[in-house]
């Protein structure tokens, strides 16, 4: 997963911490984490302390950050900063390769011409040195 850099992060910013901080950390690093749960073999995401399946400890896994777009929304109207600056954008769910389901942002295209099943290629904005943002952009033929 290719890591963005930019000049300036006007979003809120991820704490980067509890279940979620390997997530976060990698991201920064360029990997897509996900959890898999050792005992029964369940994948999730968003982090959690346990397995939602067994209730076993997870541990984590490099995702390949490709997916497909399972549902998606337009937002043409907020009315809060940094937000109202980025109008329109889409939000996401993301259908992994390996099975969970993540929400994001995706940018690189239209808002106009995002669609249901399209391939997706996870990105990540390095945001401070240990937390990193996933975005998702339209897949190219062999990502």
């Amino acid at each position: 997963m290719e890591v963005r850099e930019v000049e300036t992060w006007t979003r809120p910013t991820p704490a980067g911490d509890g279940a979620g901080a390997p997530f976060w950390a990698a991201a920064a690093e360029g990997r897509l984490l996900i959890q898999h749960c050792p005992a029964c073999g369940w994948r999730q995401f968003y982090p959690r302390p346990i397995c939602i399946a067994c209730g076993a400890d997870p541990d984590w896994e490099e995702a390949s950050g490709r997916g497909r777009l399972h549902t998606f929304t337009v937002v043409r109207q907020n009315g809060a900063e940094p937000f109202r600056g980025q109008l329109p954008y889409v939000v996401a769910m993301i259908d992994l390769e390996e099975g969970p389901r993540m929400m994001g942002n995706v940018t690189g295209c239209e808002v106009d011409d995002v669609f249901i099943g399209m391939p997706m290629a996870a990105y990540a904005v390095k945001v401070s040195d240990d937390v990193g943002v996933v975005f998702w952009e339209p897949a190219t033929i062999g990502s």
